[in-house]
């Protein structure tokens, strides 16, 4: 009776866990005389598992229905092979591996066949995370070689840190040879439970080109699609994003594509005087923040889109900068001139050292 106490207390009490809750009641369900058929079916298991639960209470008593102290004690991976994987993570993997870079099954098989040291592929994935490592992710860079490279960066940050009281300051450039891709079957829509889904081959209709000019102080986007890009059309379509600010000093970023140095564009800037250009420094178009708004335009737009013509494409297009300026807003630029010079300093020094060392 002591013993059936215990059990139903065990059944009652929200501390315990539903699997020792289980075991108690299919002992109970013993003790009461049911048969092993019917304790099975109303516990939800099988019958070995009725007659093993039966028969540890029967040798331990209620020690016998918690198995936590029977599991084998967890292994202690050494200090030294932690600090081992940490040390491989944050270096490129061997020649000889053929890996440009490393996973955790392929840097745990590299441990036990090169050095010995056998770890499990989840065990190095655990470290990646507490250390915040993540050897898959990659990225790109290009150093300016323009020799004023530190003046215009300068220039353009002071324009986005600190614009001149009263004038505009606009970022523009060209997003050139944009596809209409259509797919050649229908699109799957997006669904309850199901993704959008598409054929990974295309049929081309064309291409555009999309001049589009950021109010680097409101956000607001003017764009306009052309089917060609020279500069009689960048010089036109300057006009257009200008004259909306007719009376104010303008600044215009942009980088150092020929076509914004035409001698039209020259007589053009002559006559209008209040519109002053600010080249980016060459090979950093980075430093435009129309760039910025490019990216997003893709990556909501057009990389997924489907377009049956270059209309339709100019038309998606038109639609999203017109979505974009109902609630515009600018981006917040931080990095000063400082920072960046710096950054790009550190970057040539590490490059040296890359090559000096290669040279040895």
């Amino acid at each position: 009776m002591e013993q059936d106490a215990e059990l139903r207390a065990l059944v009652n009490s929200r501390d315990v866990s539903a699997v020792l809750a289980t075991r108690a009641r299919i002992v109970l369900w013993h003790g009461e005389g049911r048969r092993r058929k019917d304790i099975a079916e109303l516990a939800g298991v099988s019958l070995p598992t009725v007659d093993r639960w039966v028969r540890r209470h029967a040798e331990h008593g209620l020690a016998g229905l918690d198995d936590r102290d029977r599991a084998a004690p967890r292994v202690q991976v050494p200090p030294r092979v932690r600090a081992r994987v940490v040390a491989l993570t944050r270096t490129s993997p061997p020649v000889e591996t053929g890996l440009s870079h490393w996973s955790t099954r392929g840097l745990a098989g590299y441990l036990k066949r090169v050095e010995g040291i056998c770890v499990s592929w989840s065990y190095v994935a655990r470290v990646w995370r507490e250390e915040g490592l993540a050897p898959h992710r990659h990225g790109t860079f290009k150093l300016s070689k323009d020799p004023a490279f530190a003046e215009k960066v300068s220039d353009v940050v002071g324009l986005y840190l600190d614009p001149p009281g009263g004038a505009v300051v606009l970022s523009i450039d060209e997003k050139t040879q944009i596809q209409a891709l259509d797919r050649t079957q229908p699109l799957l829509p997006l669904d309850f439970g199901v993704t959008e889904k598409r054929t990974h081959d295309y049929v081309r209709h064309g291409v555009t080109n999309l001049f589009a000019a950021l109010d680097v102080g409101t956000g607001q986007v003017v764009g306009e699609c052309r089917p060609t890009r020279d500069g009689a059309n960048f010089l036109a379509f300057l006009k257009k994003a200008v004259k909306p600010h007719t009376g104010k000093e303008v600044h215009v970023v942009l980088d150092n594509l020929s076509t914004h140095t035409t001698p039209e564009v020259e007589a053009w800037l002559e006559e209008n005087p209040h519109v002053r250009f600010h080249f980016t420094p060459v090979g950093s178009s980075w430093i435009n923040q129309i760039e910025t708004w490019f990216g997003i335009l893709t990556r909501q737009s057009i990389r997924r889109g489907t377009f049956t013509s270059v209309n339709v494409l100019i038309k998606q297009i038109k639609d999203y900068i017109d979505t974009w300026n109902v609630d515009a807003k600018p981006f917040a630029w931080t990095a000063t001139s400082e920072e960046i010079l710096a950054k790009v300093r550190l970057v040539q020094t590490n490059i040296k050292k890359l090559v000096d060392n290669n040279a040895k």
